[in-house]
């Protein structure tokens, strides 16, 4: 099978993932190919399969890049599918994650055309973008700088773009970050990223911020929420899953659930890649 590896043109030689499966795609006798997403030169009708993998500047183009997919599934398949992108991509999703009653970190949105300054008042807080990723555009306040979120919030808004604001989870700092990854439901690894946003530091300018990443094992009260993150997406099990949770005061809280273009940390987990082309081969094989 012809698989192409949707990656972004800034992005080809940034992804450490890419090595890694591309070699365990092909032992199980696939042509694994790296493609750009954004060169519009890419006969996508070629390719048996395209999997999203680093179309990591999907952000700032975000409606041609949900056009890009629908055109793609047109022409052949795509994994994650294209109605799953779509929800996925922009974090209002949690906001309906948390209607269903399942452990998110408090979000509030704030929609173009809003106050600006209507959100409330944390001692510690995130301001982001509802579409994004990277942590572009992402920012770490404290209260006496509400002034200056108030003035990011704006831009934003101003922009055309939705925004999310959250309170810090202080416990990050000491714990970091967990992500849980699945492949076609089934659990593979997990890694724990050290904490990325300096206190009222500035937003990164690059494609993404530099993460610090170990291996990790997640404990019981996180598998738990992961579960049932998994069980509520829309559509049943997809390809792959990442699920990344904060350290909150009662527990677990969901960040994000990534379903679109995670990184998946194979160098991290010996036999991880290997693990993602056999739940591909099993996908593959259902009708």
């Amino acid at each position: 099978m012809r698989i192409a590896l949707a990656t972004a043109i800034a992005a080809f030689t940034l992804d450490e993932d890419l090595p890694p499966l591309r070699a365990a795609l092909e032992a199980r006798g696939h042509h694994a190919e790296p493609v750009a997403w954004d060169d519009p030169t890419v006969s996508w009708a070629r390719f048996d399969l395209v999997l999203l993998r680093s179309t990591w500047n999907y952000t700032q183009q975000p409606d041609a890049f949900l056009r890009w997919c629908e055109a793609v599934a047109d022409r052949t398949r795509l994994l994650n599918p294209p109605a799953l992108v779509r929800w996925n991509t922009d974090k209002r999703y949690l906001g309906e994650l948390a209607q269903a009653g399942l452990p998110v970190v408090p979000s509030h949105y704030l929609a173009p055309g809003e106050d600006p300054a209507g959100f409330p008042a944390f001692d510690e807080f995130v301001v982001k973008p509802c579409i994004g990723a990277g942590s572009r555009d992402t920012q770490r306040y404290t209260a006496p700088n509400r002034a200056a979120a108030v003035a990011h919030v704006r831009r934003l808004l101003e922009a055309g773009r939705h925004v999310l604001v959250q309170p810090y989870l202080e416990a990050v700092d000491t714990q970091g970050e967990t992500a849980l990854l699945f492949f076609n439901g089934h659990y593979s690894h997990a890694i724990r990223k050290g904490p990325l946003l300096a206190r009222d530091g500035e937003a990164t300018r690059a494609l993404f911020a530099p993460e610090a990443i170990t291996p990790r094992e997640p404990s019981a009260a996180e598998f738990e929420v992961a579960h049932r993150v998994l069980a509520a997406i829309p559509g049943g099990l997809p390809l792959y899953a990442r699920v990344d949770l904060l350290p909150g005061a009662d527990g677990p809280r969901l960040l994000e659930l990534e379903l679109t273009e995670p990184s998946l940390f194979f160098p991290f987990a010996p036999g991880s890649a290997e693990r993602f082309a056999a739940a591909l081969d099993t996908v593959l094989a259902t009708p």
